[in-house]
């Protein structure tokens, strides 16, 4: 429990700061932080844990924005319902694209999920008739609750926090358990685990599964959040370097290295934007010089580093009576 009171308290500073402040801009912020941090923990259980680097998450993210808008725009399919359908669709495509791609193995695995993921964005632009192509789909501004839309930002946020947490928990439960300790005995040596017994293509298709479950529920929310988006805004390369790279400088393998990454990238992001607006492309141009610089200095991210940190200055640690040595010990000898 007390590896845990640091986070729990920031939890609940999170869960009141709406209840004191009417900061609509700072809000808006929070709640990219807070979807992009769950999509990295989602990201995280798949290239982190298993060590199956995939740069082809966007079209999960995307699946679950696309599937869940069609179904309540052309069936009038509550978004409720329509997240349950999403996650099938997301899952159902990992499991199809992990069955030939799980037989590679190092950059040719994170080759096939890009390349997957741009067949699909291709796909969503020139299939004009279901997609309506790069004019994207708009979503009837219509505040209710079974629309998942609402007038007030603070429950998007309280949503999105509600997601984060569930999947923080979710990690926590893996991390804890023998799928986590499979996963990362795949992660350091596939072949090693495979001698002492571990089913290997059976637990990277869990991690999989887990892992587009939650990116496409993450789609399905900003599609309700932003009531509008197109091929570029949620099928892009970029969106899932940038779910990579939040992870990675966070700390991959770690419970809340995804957290922490959110929480330095998505402000990184909009600061970047507004001071270099005639540059395109220059936030990650900044963004790969400081994962060059990170992975140099800490190749596990910064989580760990912090966490050492706290453990210094927050626990002392008493060495065994037998390891203490007295000035009167010194003069003896």
């Amino acid at each position: 429990m007390k590896k845990h009171l640091l986070p729990i308290i920031l939890l609940i500073i999170a869960a009141v700061y709406p209840l004191v402040s009417n900061d609509r801009f700072m809000l808006n912020i929070l709640i990219m932080i807070l979807l992009y941090a769950t999509i990295a923990s989602g990201w995280n259980i798949l290239g982190g844990y298993a060590g199956q680097l995939s740069l082809g998450h966007a079209l999960f993210f995307g699946l679950g924005a696309y599937t869940s808008t069609l179904l309540y725009l052309n069936f009038g399919l509550s978004p409720w319902l329509g997240m349950l359908v999403a996650i099938v669709v997301c899952v159902l495509a990992g499991l199809l694209i992990g069955i030939p791609t799980f037989k590679l193995r190092g950059p040719f695995f994170t080759l096939g999920t890009i390349a997957f993921a741009e067949v699909v964005r291709h796909l969503t632009l020139f299939w004009r008739d279901l997609t309506n192509g790069s004019m994207g789909l708009n979503i009837k501004y219509e505040p209710s609750f079974a629309n998942l839309i609402f007038r007030e930002y603070e429950y998007y946020y309280w949503l999105i926090l509600g997601l984060l947490v569930l999947t923080t928990l979710l990690v926590i439960w893996i991390d804890r358990n023998k799928i986590g300790y499979y996963l990362k005995a795949i992660r350091e040596d596939e072949d090693a685990a495979q001698t002492l017994g571990i089913n290997t293509n059976k637990y990277k298709m869990l991690a999989m599964v887990i892992s587009t479950g939650i990116t496409g529920l993450a789609g399905v929310f900003y599609a309700q959040f932003n009531l509008f988006f197109e091929p570029e805004s949620v099928l892009h390369a970029n969106i899932s370097n940038e779910i990579a790279l939040i992870a990675i400088i966070g700390g991959v393998g770690t419970i809340y290295g995804p957290i922490l990454g959110a929480f330095i990238i998505i402000p990184l992001n909009e600061i970047l934007r507004a001071s270099f607006p005639d540059i395109h492309g220059m936030n990650f141009f900044i963004y790969g010089v400081l994962l060059i610089i990170i992975v140099i200095l800490t190749p596990n991210g910064l989580f760990p580093i912090l966490k050492r940190l706290w453990e210094r200055v927050f626990k002392k640690k008493q060495k065994p009576d037998d390891e203490v040595v007295t000035n009167y010990d010194l003069e003896s000898k």
